[in-house]
Parts: structure tokens; sequence; C-alpha cells
């Protein structure tokens, strides 16, 4: 009687863990079928694991293109306790070169309304001039406008380009922004207004058109 017993005892604590196998089993499968179904059929754009694709200009906000003129002072004080403009490398020929070929300054200039120092401060020039000329005077122009003045506080305008120094008017493009000047092309104008031969000051007077959205 205790054999029978314990036989019919076992029976059904065999069958429940067959069946608990079993759904075990079939639940473990059916995740790993769903899991397989959405990673397949995601439409396109929305999954985060992509190194290219489209996008319409709805959805990064893009309407109608502005243009905007923009007009400011620039000081490169390379003279005194607080330059703005410090040289940071040159070449072994720099010192003898008639143009001062391969000096590299970097600068954070101000940016004023007027041309005077005590003029408000819209924004600073942040950035490299490099005297890239053997021959005259022209400046690699590589720099951000980093503006801090109303709706254009906190944006920014990049400029690459060749700054012959010593003409009359000078054009640099506009070759890209942030902030409101996301996807922004243009041109700099830049004349100078004052340049101080005996310490290398300069006021130099910005005219800057550029489209943005």
């Amino acid at each position: 009687m205790h054999l029978c017993s314990f036989t019919k005892f076992e029976k059904p604590q065999s069958i429940s863990i067959t069946m608990a196998t079993t759904f075990a089993v079939k639940f473990t499968s059916t995740i790993i079928i769903t899991f397989f179904l959405s990673a397949t059929f995601i439409p396109a754009g929305k999954s985060q694991e992509y190194f290219a694709r489209k996008v319409s200009r709805q959805e990064m906000g893009l309407g109608r293109q502005k243009l905007s003129h923009l007009h400011f002072y620039f000081h490169d004080i390379v003279s005194g306790r607080n330059p703005t403009a410090v040289r940071v490398a040159e070449a072994a020929v720099t010192n003898s070169s008639v143009t001062s070929f391969g000096a590299v300054v970097m600068m954070d200039d101000p940016l004023t309304v007027g041309p005077e120092m005590s003029s408000k401060i819209v924004g600073r020039a942040q950035g490299i001039y490099a005297s890239a000329d053997l021959n005259n005077l022209g400046f690699l122009m590589v720099l951000n406008y980093a503006f801090t003045e109303g709706k254009f506080n906190g944006s920014t305008l990049s400029i690459l380009g060749r700054n012959a120094v010593f003409s009359g008017v000078r054009e640099m493009p506009v070759v890209g922004g942030s902030g409101v000047f996301r996807f922004a092309r243009g041109y700099a104008q830049a004349r100078t207004h004052t340049l101080d031969l005996k310490t290398g000051d300069a006021v130099v007077e910005y005219n800057v058109y550029t489209f943005h959205y």
C-alpha cells in the first residue's frame, strides 16, 4: 500500500512538471518570434539604427528662407596687457618673411555695434587667422561669429576664406551656422576702419549677408 500510494503521488507531479516545461518553451518561443517580427518590420525612419535616411523639410521645420543683413565692428587687439588676438604658432621663415608667412593667430575679438570699443557688444569673433601668402599680406580666416544679442543670442555664423587685409573691401564666404543660422550661406564684406601700424591693433567694419531659415 505504501508503494502504491507513492506511485500514485509521483505521476501527477511528473505531469505538472512536463506541462510547465512545455508552457515555458512555448512562451519563450512566442517572445522570440514577436521580437524578430517587430525588429524586421519596423517602418523606415522609425528605428534609430541607421546610417543615412531621407528627411522632409517639414520634419526639420524648414520654411521659407530669410535674408538677413548684419552690421558690426570687429576689434582685433594684439598689443597691451589684455590682447584679444595672440600668435600661437610660426614657421622658421616667419620672422624673415615680408608677409610673416606661417604665423598663426588665435583670436577672441569683440564685435560691437559701433566702431568704439565702448559700444555695445553683440558677439565675439572666435577662431584663427594665418598668414598664407608669400608675396602679399593675405590671411586664411577660419572663425565663428558667436552672437550674444537679441534673437541671435546663442547662434553662430562660420566664416572660411581669404582676407587680403590691405584691399579696400574683402569678401569671405559664410559656410554655415548654428541656432537661428542653421543651413546658413552667404558672404561677409570687411572694410578696415582703423589700423594702428605701430601696435598692429585694428578695427574692421563687417557687413554680413546671409540666407537662413
